[in-house]
């Protein structure tokens, strides 16, 4: 399955860019993260975006989990001595189309690092309103369904 592009996510900034997840995260932090999770889930799934959700990490080496079991939705944690920023701009540095990534994050370094490499950026807003766009064309087509299922219950057999 071919995908137009790859959305890397600096998970810990948009945890505490979104109000919601922030104060989750004050009780909950793994919480949270799923929330994020489940959240970016529709984009890869109704969007057909490869998603990768970075975090800062606390092991001596890279940990990628695949929590949906796709090759295309991951959960990373950065290396002790690197950042998840680190992470992300080693990922679109060594993209073979750094053109098709999309780095959500409110870091303005970050972001023009990125730039810089070729990679477009989105801030945690855009990346919030491209979730609930995403989630309202999903509730459109649920509707639509049950109306037509409604229908067809209704007729006589």
């Amino acid at each position: 399955m071919d995908f137009e592009k790859h959305l890397l996510v600096d998970g810990s900034n948009v945890v505490h860019a979104w109000p919601e997840l922030r104060s989750l995260a004050k009780r909950d932090r793994e919480a949270a993260r799923s929330r994020l999770s489940l959240a970016l889930r529709a984009l890869h799934d109704a969007e057909r975006v490869r998603v990768s959700l970075v975090f800062d990490g606390r092991g001596a080496e890279l940990a990628i989990e695949r929590p949906a079991g796709a090759a295309t939705f991951l959960h990373a944690y950065s290396p002790a001595g690197l950042t998840a920023d680190d992470v992300i701009e080693q990922w679109v540095g060594r993209s073979r189309e750094p053109g098709r990534c999309v780095v959500a994050t409110d870091d303005r370094a970050e972001r023009e690092t990125i730039e810089a490499l070729g990679a477009a950026g989105i801030s945690a807003a855009e990346l919030a309103q491209w979730v609930e766009r995403v989630a309202g064309r999903q509730q459109e087509g649920l509707a639509r369904r049950r109306r037509a299922n409604d229908r067809d219950w209704r007729r006589p057999g």
